[in-house]
């Protein structure tokens, strides 16, 4: 009997790892760009259209993301490959709490051969699915220093050694057209060939 091919994934996640954005922003933005610091859940609101969730003092530790006055968590919904489906929940969750795949290459690779899988090409999580966290930032300067620190990260450390199986997608800066031509371009010569982009663009 024939082998059934393997697949290529075009629409996966990466979790960020925690080091993106600090091992590779200038260090007047220590204090602002994206870091991760671990606190316990605290409340979580929804009120017109928009989900809030604090930290809190007191539970579980959880790891979030800040930037700028942005606080976002990392979620069980963020990475839940191998978790019951009914554990699938708004729990904050700790890097250690997740499978490593989610955010390292190797294990990644790994989890791609269990899984049948020839080549995956990921969408981020913490920018959002094509770098919406960063079109909504006060410091336009420091979120176009992101979207290039995250494109680098997604070519020199997620993909270059996964042997092509993890196809690079990089982000542009929403908000401004010339400059998302450039960073086209500036990825396009070191052989990107995808970039995310919003159905409803700014």
């Amino acid at each position: 009997m024939a082998e059934i091919p393997r697949i290529v994934s075009v629409d996966d996640h990466v979790v960020e790892p925690a080091t993106v954005w600090s091992d590779r922003l200038p260090a007047r933005y220590a204090e602002v760009g994206p870091r991760i610091v671990r606190a316990p859940m605290g409340e979580i609101t929804f009120v017109g259209g928009k989900l809030t969730v604090t930290p809190g003092s007191e539970g579980s530790p959880t790891d979030w993301w800040y930037y700028e006055e942005l606080r976002r968590p990392l979620l069980r919904l963020d990475a839940a490959a191998g978790v019951p489906r009914d554990e699938v929940t708004m729990k904050g969750v700790t890097y250690e709490d997740m499978r490593p795949g989610a955010y390292q290459v190797k294990p990644r690779l790994e989890d791609m051969d269990v899984n049948h899988l020839e080549a995956s090409l990921c969408f981020p999580t913490f920018p959002r699915f094509c770098g919406q966290t960063f079109l909504e930032a006060k410091d336009k300067e420091l979120a176009l220093l992101c979207v290039q620190a995250y494109n680098d990260w997604m070519l020199e450390e997620w993909c270059a050694d996964s042997g092509g199986r993890l196809v690079p997608l990089c982000l542009i800066p929403l908000w401004d057209a010339e400059l998302a031509a450039a960073e086209i371009r500036r990825n396009a010569d070191r052989g990107v060939r995808a970039v995310c982009f919003s159905e409803i663009p700014p």
